[in-house]
């Protein structure tokens, strides 16, 4: 009998119901394969494969000839195309399996296909968020966070600025319409600290007598 791992959300992505007031703006996945060629360096290692094809041909084809050096430069090939394979297998299971969600309160991140784990960042935790924009108008949202807030770069690896662990810096991997994310996220960042700061109590000095 099949089972699906996320039937228990009461809305996809969250590990619960919004609560009141509270209103779902965007919801969306990575691109699986601009994730895997960007987390998962497919294009890099795809690459590596393909010289040491070339290599090990043009140094054995001057003793087996034309035919002779493709034949023992396949094996390389036929590797680089496996390895390939597997990468974007897990490329695509891992952005299936993630749910980036913005509301008017806050940044929630369901991300992981082994270890489920939802990342709630509400406004008031968010420094900065800059937009790394590419050609075809995808892109990754990186956010700073504020004060002592700590994330495990291990735990939310790819969904984290690549190598910035001290401190981890959580991530919109690989969106589409990511300028369209990045002003609404940013709108609606700064009206919730506004208010936030409005609703928060002014505590005046009292002079020491």
């Amino acid at each position: 009998m099949p089972h699906d791992d996320f039937q228990m959300e009461p809305v996809e992505g969250l590990p619960e119901r919004p609560p009141e007031g509270e209103n779902i703006l965007w919801q969306g996945r990575p691109d699986w394969l601009a994730l895997t060629r960007e987390a998962l360096n497919l294009n890099w290692i795809l690459g590596y494969f393909v010289l040491l094809a070339l290599w090990r041909g043009i140094s054995v084809v001057d003793q087996v000839g034309v035919v002779g050096a493709v034949q023992a430069a396949s094996p390389f090939l036929i590797l680089g195309a496996v390895v390939g394979l597997i990468l974007a297998v897990m490329g695509y299971v891992m952005a299936r399996a993630t749910v980036y969600t913005i509301t008017n309160r806050r940044v929630a991140m369901r991300i992981g296909a082994a270890l489920t784990v939802t990342l709630n960042l509400p406004y008031q935790w968010i420094g900065s968020a800059d937009l790394k924009l590419r050609k075809n108008g995808s892109g990754t949202i990186v956010m700073s966070l504020l004060g002592e807030t700590r994330l495990s770069y291990l735990v939310c690896w790819p969904h984290v600025r690549p190598w910035k662990m001290a401190p981890t810096q959580p991530a919109l991997r690989c969106i589409p319409d990511a300028e369209k994310v990045a002003r609404l996220l940013a709108e609606h960042a700064t009206t919730r600290v506004a208010e936030v700061k409005a609703q928060t109590p002014q505590v005046s000095p009292v002079p020491a007598e």
